[in-house]
Protein backbone atom coordinates (compact mmCIF):
# COMPACT_ATOMS: atom_id res chain seq x y z
CA UNK A 1 0.00 0.00 0.00
CA UNK A 2 1.66 3.19 -1.18
CA UNK A 3 1.49 6.13 1.26
CA UNK A 4 -0.62 9.16 0.43
CA UNK A 5 1.81 11.85 -0.87
CA UNK A 6 -0.13 14.73 0.74
CA UNK A 7 -0.36 13.05 4.17
CA UNK A 8 3.32 12.03 3.94
CA UNK A 9 4.31 15.63 3.20
CA UNK A 10 2.30 16.98 6.17
CA UNK A 11 3.75 14.29 8.48
CA UNK A 12 7.38 14.82 7.49
CA UNK A 13 7.19 18.60 7.85
CA UNK A 14 5.42 18.34 11.20
CA UNK A 15 7.97 15.87 12.60
CA UNK A 16 10.82 18.19 11.61
CA UNK A 17 9.10 21.20 13.22
CA UNK A 18 8.38 19.23 16.42
CA UNK A 19 12.03 18.26 16.73
CA UNK A 20 13.09 21.90 16.17
CA UNK A 21 10.63 23.42 18.69
CA UNK A 22 12.41 25.36 21.43
CA UNK A 23 9.48 26.11 23.75
CA UNK A 24 6.10 24.75 24.75
CA UNK A 25 4.53 27.78 23.09
CA UNK A 26 6.21 26.90 19.76
CA UNK A 27 5.02 23.32 20.12
CA UNK A 28 1.45 24.42 20.73
CA UNK A 29 1.52 26.47 17.52
CA UNK A 30 2.68 23.41 15.58
CA UNK A 31 -0.12 21.27 17.07
CA UNK A 32 -2.74 23.84 16.14
CA UNK A 33 -1.35 24.21 12.61
CA UNK A 34 -1.39 20.46 11.94
CA UNK A 35 -3.99 18.89 14.24
CA UNK A 36 -6.29 21.78 15.15
CA UNK A 37 -9.82 22.24 13.86
CA UNK A 38 -8.49 23.99 10.79
CA UNK A 39 -5.20 22.08 10.78
CA UNK A 40 -3.54 20.63 7.71
CA UNK A 41 -4.08 16.97 8.63
CA UNK A 42 -7.61 17.62 9.88
CA UNK A 43 -8.44 19.27 6.56
CA UNK A 44 -7.07 16.23 4.71
CA UNK A 45 -9.35 13.92 6.70
CA UNK A 46 -12.34 16.13 6.00
CA UNK A 47 -11.61 16.02 2.27
CA UNK A 48 -12.02 12.24 2.02
CA UNK A 49 -15.44 12.70 0.42
CA UNK A 50 -13.80 14.29 -2.61
CA UNK A 51 -11.40 11.38 -3.09
CA UNK A 52 -12.37 8.41 -5.34
CA UNK A 53 -14.03 5.67 -3.29
CA UNK A 54 -11.29 3.15 -4.07
CA UNK A 55 -8.61 5.43 -2.56
CA UNK A 56 -10.48 6.57 0.56
CA UNK A 57 -9.52 3.65 2.86
CA UNK A 58 -5.87 4.04 1.96
CA UNK A 59 -5.83 7.82 2.50
CA UNK A 60 -7.92 7.59 5.68
CA UNK A 61 -5.69 4.97 7.25
CA UNK A 62 -2.55 6.90 6.34
CA UNK A 63 -3.95 10.13 7.82
CA UNK A 64 -5.02 8.41 11.08
CA UNK A 65 -1.62 6.75 11.45
CA UNK A 66 0.08 10.09 10.88
CA UNK A 67 -2.23 11.78 13.40
CA UNK A 68 -1.48 9.18 16.08
CA UNK A 69 2.24 9.41 15.43
CA UNK A 70 2.26 13.21 15.56
CA UNK A 71 0.24 13.27 18.80
CA UNK A 72 2.72 10.85 20.36
CA UNK A 73 5.72 12.91 19.20
CA UNK A 74 4.15 16.16 20.39
CA UNK A 75 3.48 14.71 23.85
CA UNK A 76 7.04 13.37 24.14
CA UNK A 77 8.55 16.67 22.99
CA UNK A 78 6.24 18.57 25.37
CA UNK A 79 7.59 16.68 28.37
CA UNK A 80 11.18 17.34 27.32
CA UNK A 81 10.55 21.05 26.75
CA UNK A 82 8.89 21.43 30.15
CA UNK A 83 11.97 19.98 31.82
CA UNK A 84 14.21 22.34 29.84
CA UNK A 85 12.07 25.38 30.68
CA UNK A 86 12.03 24.58 34.40
CA UNK A 87 15.79 24.22 34.32
CA UNK A 88 16.19 27.59 32.59
CA UNK A 89 13.88 29.23 35.13
CA UNK A 90 15.88 27.82 38.03
CA UNK A 91 19.09 28.98 36.44
CA UNK A 92 17.73 32.47 35.83
CA UNK A 93 16.61 32.78 39.45
CA UNK A 94 19.81 31.47 40.95
CA UNK A 95 21.79 33.91 43.07
CA UNK A 96 25.41 34.28 42.06
CA UNK A 97 27.21 34.42 45.39
CA UNK A 98 30.41 35.53 43.70
CA UNK A 99 28.90 38.85 42.58
CA UNK A 100 29.88 41.93 44.63
CA UNK A 101 27.22 43.26 46.99
CA UNK A 102 25.05 46.18 45.98
CA UNK A 103 25.59 49.29 48.05
CA UNK A 104 22.29 50.73 49.27
CA UNK A 105 22.41 54.54 49.35
CA UNK A 106 22.20 55.93 52.86
CA UNK A 107 18.97 57.77 53.56
CA UNK A 108 18.64 61.09 55.32
CA UNK A 109 16.47 61.85 58.32
CA UNK A 110 13.40 63.83 57.28
CA UNK A 111 13.79 67.46 58.39
CA UNK A 112 10.51 67.34 60.35
CA UNK A 113 11.63 64.24 62.25
CA UNK A 114 15.05 65.76 62.78
CA UNK A 115 13.70 69.02 64.23
CA UNK A 116 11.05 67.27 66.34
CA UNK A 117 13.65 64.96 67.88
CA UNK A 118 15.92 67.93 68.58
CA UNK A 119 13.08 69.79 70.32
CA UNK A 120 12.24 66.72 72.42
CA UNK A 121 15.89 66.19 73.36
CA UNK A 122 16.23 69.82 74.55
CA UNK A 123 13.21 69.67 76.83
CA UNK A 124 14.00 66.20 78.11
CA UNK A 125 17.31 67.68 79.21
CA UNK A 126 15.28 70.15 81.28
CA UNK A 127 13.34 67.38 83.02
CA UNK A 128 10.22 67.26 80.83
CA UNK A 129 8.55 63.95 80.01
CA UNK A 130 6.88 63.06 76.70
CA UNK A 131 3.08 62.64 76.68
CA UNK A 132 0.95 61.52 73.75
CA UNK A 133 -2.76 61.36 73.04
CA UNK A 134 -5.32 60.49 70.34
CA UNK A 135 -5.54 62.46 67.12
CA UNK A 136 -9.32 61.99 66.98
CA UNK A 137 -10.65 64.07 69.86
CA UNK A 138 -13.90 65.14 71.47
CA UNK A 139 -15.04 68.73 71.50
CA UNK A 140 -14.59 68.75 75.28
CA UNK A 141 -10.86 68.00 75.29
CA UNK A 142 -10.08 70.05 72.19
CA UNK A 143 -12.12 73.16 73.03
CA UNK A 144 -14.37 73.23 76.11
CA UNK A 145 -11.79 72.17 78.70
CA UNK A 146 -9.37 74.71 77.22
CA UNK A 147 -11.74 77.63 77.85
CA UNK A 148 -12.86 78.12 74.24
CA UNK A 149 -16.29 79.80 74.23
CA UNK A 150 -19.09 78.19 72.23
CA UNK A 151 -18.96 80.93 69.58
CA UNK A 152 -15.17 80.87 69.11
CA UNK A 153 -14.20 80.93 65.38
CA UNK A 154 -11.92 77.89 65.80
CA UNK A 155 -15.02 75.73 66.33
CA UNK A 156 -16.38 76.60 62.88
CA UNK A 157 -16.51 74.00 60.12
CA UNK A 158 -14.27 76.14 57.90
CA UNK A 159 -11.45 75.95 60.46
CA UNK A 160 -11.76 72.44 61.94
CA UNK A 161 -12.18 68.94 60.50
CA UNK A 162 -15.35 67.70 62.24
CA UNK A 163 -16.15 63.98 62.09
CA UNK A 164 -19.42 64.40 63.99
CA UNK A 165 -20.98 67.19 66.05
CA UNK A 166 -18.85 66.18 69.05
CA UNK A 167 -15.86 64.50 67.36
CA UNK A 168 -13.05 66.10 65.38
CA UNK A 169 -9.43 65.84 64.32
CA UNK A 170 -7.51 67.69 67.01
CA UNK A 171 -6.45 71.21 66.05
CA UNK A 172 -3.57 71.30 68.55
CA UNK A 173 -1.89 68.94 71.03
CA UNK A 174 -3.32 70.90 73.99
CA UNK A 175 -5.90 68.11 74.64
CA UNK A 176 -2.96 65.95 75.71
CA UNK A 177 -2.21 68.53 78.40
CA UNK A 178 -5.79 68.25 79.69
CA UNK A 179 -5.62 64.44 79.71
CA UNK A 180 -2.28 64.55 81.52
CA UNK A 181 -3.50 66.91 84.23
CA UNK A 182 -6.65 64.83 84.75
CA UNK A 183 -4.50 61.72 85.15
CA UNK A 184 -2.06 63.00 87.77
CA UNK A 185 -1.74 65.59 90.51
CA UNK A 186 0.82 68.42 90.31
CA UNK A 187 3.68 68.89 89.71
CA UNK A 188 3.48 68.32 85.95
CA UNK A 189 6.22 68.86 83.37
CA UNK A 190 5.42 67.41 79.96
CA UNK A 191 5.86 68.11 76.29
CA UNK A 192 3.24 66.91 73.83
CA UNK A 193 4.47 66.22 70.27
CA UNK A 194 2.18 65.03 67.51
CA UNK A 195 0.18 65.64 64.36
CA UNK A 196 -2.61 68.22 64.29
CA UNK A 197 -5.17 69.18 61.64
CA UNK A 198 -6.69 72.46 60.46
CA UNK A 199 -8.51 73.62 57.33
CA UNK A 200 -5.70 75.75 55.97
CA UNK A 201 -3.39 75.26 53.00
CA UNK A 202 -0.86 77.56 51.30
CA UNK A 203 2.93 77.92 51.11
CA UNK A 204 3.18 78.43 54.89
CA UNK A 205 0.22 76.31 56.11
CA UNK A 206 -0.73 72.65 55.70
CA UNK A 207 -3.98 70.82 56.59
CA UNK A 208 -1.83 68.39 58.60
CA UNK A 209 1.24 69.54 60.48
CA UNK A 210 3.18 68.81 63.66
CA UNK A 211 3.21 70.58 66.99
CA UNK A 212 5.19 70.33 70.20
CA UNK A 213 3.47 71.85 73.19
CA UNK A 214 4.87 72.17 76.70
CA UNK A 215 3.24 72.40 80.11
CA UNK A 216 4.61 73.05 83.58
CA UNK A 217 2.34 73.07 86.65
CA UNK A 218 3.62 73.58 90.20
CA UNK A 219 3.63 76.04 93.07
CA UNK A 220 5.17 79.47 92.60
CA UNK A 221 5.75 79.20 88.83
CA UNK A 222 6.05 82.53 87.07
CA UNK A 223 6.30 84.09 83.64
CA UNK A 224 10.00 84.52 84.34
CA UNK A 225 10.41 80.72 84.49
CA UNK A 226 8.68 80.48 81.12
CA UNK A 227 10.97 83.07 79.59
CA UNK A 228 14.09 81.42 80.97
CA UNK A 229 13.03 78.04 79.60
CA UNK A 230 12.24 79.37 76.14
CA UNK A 231 15.42 81.45 76.09
CA UNK A 232 17.46 78.30 76.69
CA UNK A 233 15.46 76.47 74.03
CA UNK A 234 16.19 79.18 71.44
CA UNK A 235 19.91 79.08 72.14
CA UNK A 236 20.00 75.30 71.85
CA UNK A 237 17.92 75.21 68.67
CA UNK A 238 19.17 78.28 66.79
CA UNK A 239 22.62 78.95 68.24
CA UNK A 240 24.23 80.45 71.32
CA UNK A 241 23.75 84.04 70.05
CA UNK A 242 19.95 83.69 69.81
CA UNK A 243 17.69 85.99 71.80
CA UNK A 244 13.95 86.00 72.27
CA UNK A 245 11.30 88.62 72.98
CA UNK A 246 7.74 88.43 74.24
CA UNK A 247 4.84 90.29 72.61
CA UNK A 248 1.42 90.53 74.29
CA UNK A 249 -1.20 88.30 72.69
CA UNK A 250 -4.40 86.42 73.50
CA UNK A 251 -5.23 82.71 73.75
CA UNK A 252 -8.38 81.37 75.46
CA UNK A 253 -6.39 78.93 77.59
CA UNK A 254 -3.66 81.29 78.91
CA UNK A 255 -3.72 84.60 80.75
CA UNK A 256 -1.54 86.56 80.31
CA UNK A 257 -0.51 85.34 76.84
CA UNK A 258 2.49 86.14 74.69
CA UNK A 259 3.81 85.50 71.21
CA UNK A 260 7.50 84.65 71.27
CA UNK A 261 9.94 85.87 68.61
CA UNK A 262 13.55 84.84 68.09
CA UNK A 263 16.23 87.21 66.86
CA UNK A 264 16.73 86.60 63.14
CA UNK A 265 19.76 84.35 62.93
CA UNK A 266 20.48 85.36 59.34
CA UNK A 267 20.78 89.11 59.77
CA UNK A 268 21.33 89.26 63.55
CA UNK A 269 18.43 91.68 63.93
CA UNK A 270 19.49 94.08 61.20
CA UNK A 271 16.59 93.22 58.90
CA UNK A 272 16.53 90.96 55.84
CA UNK A 273 14.18 89.22 53.42
CA UNK A 274 13.59 86.28 55.77
CA UNK A 275 12.48 88.41 58.73
CA UNK A 276 10.80 90.96 56.43
CA UNK A 277 13.15 93.70 57.64
CA UNK A 278 11.84 93.35 61.20
CA UNK A 279 14.88 91.61 62.68
CA UNK A 280 12.69 89.09 64.54
CA UNK A 281 10.99 85.80 63.63
CA UNK A 282 7.85 84.49 65.33
CA UNK A 283 8.31 80.93 66.59
CA UNK A 284 5.61 80.09 69.15
CA UNK A 285 2.78 81.15 71.43
CA UNK A 286 2.83 80.91 75.21
CA UNK A 287 1.37 82.16 78.48
CA UNK A 288 0.29 81.38 82.02
CA UNK A 289 -2.36 78.64 82.21
CA UNK A 290 -5.80 80.22 82.63
CA UNK A 291 -7.34 79.59 86.10
CA UNK A 292 -10.50 78.20 84.44
CA UNK A 293 -8.41 75.53 82.69
CA UNK A 294 -6.92 74.54 86.04
CA UNK A 295 -10.40 74.27 87.54
CA UNK A 296 -11.60 72.16 84.59
CA UNK A 297 -9.01 69.47 85.41
CA UNK A 298 -9.61 69.57 89.16
CA UNK A 299 -6.64 71.73 90.16
CA UNK A 300 -6.99 74.60 92.64
CA UNK A 301 -5.69 77.81 91.00
CA UNK A 302 -5.13 79.18 94.53
CA UNK A 303 -2.65 76.40 95.22
CA UNK A 304 -0.89 75.80 91.88
CA UNK A 305 -0.17 77.71 88.71
CA UNK A 306 1.66 77.01 85.51
CA UNK A 307 2.62 78.00 82.03
CA UNK A 308 2.28 76.48 78.60
CA UNK A 309 3.68 77.00 75.13
CA UNK A 310 3.11 75.58 71.66
CA UNK A 311 5.16 75.62 68.50
CA UNK A 312 4.75 74.28 64.99
CA UNK A 313 7.57 71.90 64.08
CA UNK A 314 7.31 72.85 60.40
CA UNK A 315 7.59 76.52 61.36
CA UNK A 316 10.79 75.88 63.34
CA UNK A 317 12.21 73.73 60.53
CA UNK A 318 11.44 76.39 57.91
CA UNK A 319 13.26 79.00 59.98
CA UNK A 320 16.15 76.73 60.88
CA UNK A 321 16.82 75.60 57.31
CA UNK A 322 15.65 78.65 55.36
CA UNK A 323 12.76 76.87 53.62
CA UNK A 324 10.05 79.14 52.21
CA UNK A 325 7.39 76.58 51.17
CA UNK A 326 5.91 74.13 53.69
CA UNK A 327 4.70 71.86 50.89
CA UNK A 328 8.27 70.73 50.25
CA UNK A 329 8.13 68.73 53.48
CA UNK A 330 5.30 66.53 52.18
CA UNK A 331 6.08 66.08 48.47
CA UNK A 332 8.67 63.30 49.07
CA UNK A 333 11.08 64.77 46.52
CA UNK A 334 14.35 62.92 47.14
CA UNK A 335 16.31 65.85 45.72
CA UNK A 336 14.97 67.99 48.56
CA UNK A 337 15.17 65.38 51.32
CA UNK A 338 18.70 64.33 50.32
CA UNK A 339 20.04 67.75 51.31
CA UNK A 340 19.64 66.96 55.02
CA UNK A 341 22.55 65.19 56.68
CA UNK A 342 21.83 62.13 58.84
CA UNK A 343 20.74 63.02 62.35
CA UNK A 344 23.54 62.83 64.90
CA UNK A 345 21.08 62.12 67.72
CA UNK A 346 19.43 58.67 67.71
CA UNK A 347 15.71 58.71 66.84
CA UNK A 348 13.64 59.43 69.93
CA UNK A 349 12.44 56.08 71.39
CA UNK A 350 8.96 57.34 72.20
CA UNK A 351 8.33 58.39 68.59
CA UNK A 352 10.01 55.56 66.66
CA UNK A 353 7.99 52.43 65.68
CA UNK A 354 10.40 50.09 67.52
CA UNK A 355 10.27 52.15 70.70
CA UNK A 356 6.52 52.75 70.96
CA UNK A 357 5.48 52.36 74.55
CA UNK A 358 9.01 52.35 75.98
CA UNK A 359 8.62 55.86 77.32
CA UNK A 360 5.89 57.53 79.31
CA UNK A 361 2.69 57.99 77.31
CA UNK A 362 -0.39 59.61 78.75
CA UNK A 363 -3.89 59.25 77.32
Amino acid sequence: MAPDPRVQQIRDRALADIAAARSTADLEQIRIRVLGRSGELTARLRSLGAIPAAERPQVGQAANRAKAELEEQIQARLQALRVEERSRQREAGRVDLTLPGRVTPAGAVHPITRVQDEIIAIFEGLGFSVAEGPEVESDYYNFAALNFPDDHPARDMQDTFHLSPDTLLRTHTSPVQIRTMKAQPPPVRVICPGKVYRRDADITHSPMFHQVEGLAIDRNISMGDLRGTLDLFAREMFGSRSRIRFRPSFFPFTEPSAEVDVLCFLCGGGGCRVCKQDGWLEILGSGMVHPDVLRNVGYDPEEVMGWAFGMGVERVAMLKYGIDDIRLFFENDLRFLGQFAPLTLPPHPSLSPAGRGTRMRRR
